[in-house]
């Protein structure tokens, strides 16, 4: 009761944050990320500052420094995030604690504590008494779990969550029937999104298992000639990276933003509860990984493929203008895609096809992906794309679509650069609300509608159709432009032989 009396007497905001008051009654439904966080992008390296010894100013087991929340124990954090009738956690907070809490324990650890605590407090003893608790704080419970279930609704795939959320919904009708049958809302919808998720892992699992058997007409293409191939389908380079880039928002749109807590998140040393550690749900991130391997793949197929050079010399061309269609939509992920299936080594030894096209528009967009400097090229275009997106006037111009691989790298490194805990045993937030912000930038760019039409035939091809292995690669591309050297004869000698032995089993 004292931490709650002073956490309300002294309610500090964090100083990355606009303030946002959520102490009315009724309360709009809005997502905790819209408006809370800083918009503009991720540093040219990530700034691991200093963290600031966190005794300046102690309320109970919370500590601030500089009017930041800076640490916590566990249990104090957990409190923090629980409404009262005259008290709503800053919408931030609540985002950076529902976000990163999973490092410490298991989602539903968290859910079960907060439900007790918020029933708990309105426990008196007098039935009466107890209803009217109830009827004061119930909006402000369902905006709580409204929050949760919105912006984290894949922990409710465990079925022990929804036990907790049917069991607070039975509470809360006890004493506001509007709270209740908003409860009945928001798990519907939830019930509907999860759904949704599912059939689109479904339609992942299908497309997988589907690219896994390729015909070994491929290859058959490749020998005599026949020209089913990306330009046959699409000669169009706006038009292809359009399509690429519906692929990049529809599989953005069903990660989870816990999946890049989750992926690098580990045990923490004071839980004791292993197996949610361990199971770590991360398949739609590692989902959208695999799409840009199998578009640098596709792209290297798509050049390696046609026997004749001036064929493969369109092809080259043709995914170079595809690239540069993809920079000036925001589409940095297709885009890092083509160029890194550009510069694969069975195409980059193409030496006679490359000398029948001209680089410089290539060379622009290598410079501007250059890994050097920690990518500071790229990340000055995404700070701009991004700014961009902050101030436009229609869907086209708010897209931006990071290059996937660095954004984990970056929370990666963030999240390895800093202890979760400190020597006193609280939880570092500091940390907390840094992992935060370079998560809800993804969020915001997650939630942008593609404004482009769907061509059907072009989506089809580009999820669907063959591409070659590494091995079948490399063989590719001795066969269009002959080994120069013993090495290669040797590998292309090889891989002959290990092909060959597939086949045939």
């Amino acid at each position: 009761n004292e931490i709650r009396f002073k956490r309300r007497k002294t309610k500090i905001e964090h100083s990355f944050y606009v303030s946002t008051s959520l102490q009315q009654v009724n309360m709009p439904p809005t997502t905790p990320y819209a408006g809370k966080f800083s918009t503009s992008t991720y540093n040219n390296n990530i700034h691991l500052h200093k963290y600031h010894q966190p005794m300046e100013v102690s309320y109970g087991d919370m500590c601030y420094h500089d009017n930041s929340l800076v640490s916590g124990s566990l249990e104090a954090l957990i409190q923090h995030l629980v409404p009262t009738v005259d008290y709503y956690p800053d919408r931030s907070y609540v985002f950076t604690f529902l976000l990163s809490s999973r490092l410490f324990l298991h989602p539903y650890e968290l859910m079960s504590r907060l439900c007790h605590l918020c029933v708990e407090q309105h426990r008196s003893g007098d039935l009466l008494l107890d209803k009217i608790r109830i009827r004061d704080v119930a909006p402000k419970i369902v905006q709580l779990l409204t929050e949760w279930t919105e912006t984290f609704p894949y922990d409710f795939r465990d079925e022990r969550m929804m036990r907790c959320l049917k069991e607070m919904s039975h509470h809360l009708a006890r004493g506001d029937e509007y709270s209740w049958r908003a409860m009945q809302q928001m798990t519907q919808r939830l019930i509907r999104r999860l759904a949704a998720l599912g059939q689109y892992e479904e339609a992942i699992a299908t497309l997988n298992a589907s690219t896994a058997e390729r015909p070994t007409a491929l290859k058959a293409k490749q020998q005599n000639g026949q020209r089913n191939d990306v330009l046959s389908v699409c000669d169009d380079a706006f038009i292809l990276a359009q399509q690429l880039t519906h692929i990049e928002l529809d599989r953005l749109s069903f990660i989870g933003p816990e999946e890049f807590i989750q992926a690098f998140g580990v045990k923490d040393p004071l839980d004791n509860h292993k197996s949610f550690f361990r199971k770590r749900r991360t398949t739609n991130l590692e989902a959208y990984v695999a799409w840009f391997n199998r578009l640098s793949y596709l792209v290297a197929t798509e050049i390696c493929m046609p026997v004749k050079k001036k064929h493969r010399a369109r092809a080259l061309e043709f995914f170079i203008d595809v690239a540069r269609e993809c920079y000036n939509i925001g589409n940095f992920n297709s885009l890092m895609a083509i160029i890194t299936g550009m510069n694969m080594s069975p195409v980059s030894r193409l030496k006679k096809t490359w000398s029948k096209v001209n680089t410089d528009k290539f060379d622009i967009l290598e410079h501007q992906m250059d890994p050097s400097s920690n990518f500071s090229n790229y990340r000055t275009a995404l700070r701009g794309a991004t700014q961009r997106s902050i101030t436009a006037h229609s869907n086209q111009e708010k897209i931006v679509i990071p290059f996937f691989s660095l954004l984990i790298k970056d929370i990666y490194f963030l999240n390895e650069g800093c202890a979760s805990r400190l020597p006193n045993g609280h939880v570092n937030f500091e940390k907390l609300w840094d992992l935060a912000k370079q998560v809800s930038e993804f969020l915001v760019w997650r939630q942008v509608m593609c404004p482009f039409e769907r061509d059907r035939k072009i989506l089809q091809y580009l999820v669907t159709t063959a591409v070659f292995t590494e091995d079948e690669l490399h063989l590719a591309s001795y066969e269009t432009e002959g080994p120069e050297n013993h090495l290669e004869k040797d590998s292309r000698r090889s891989l002959r032989t290990s092909l060959l032995h597939r086949e045939h089993r």
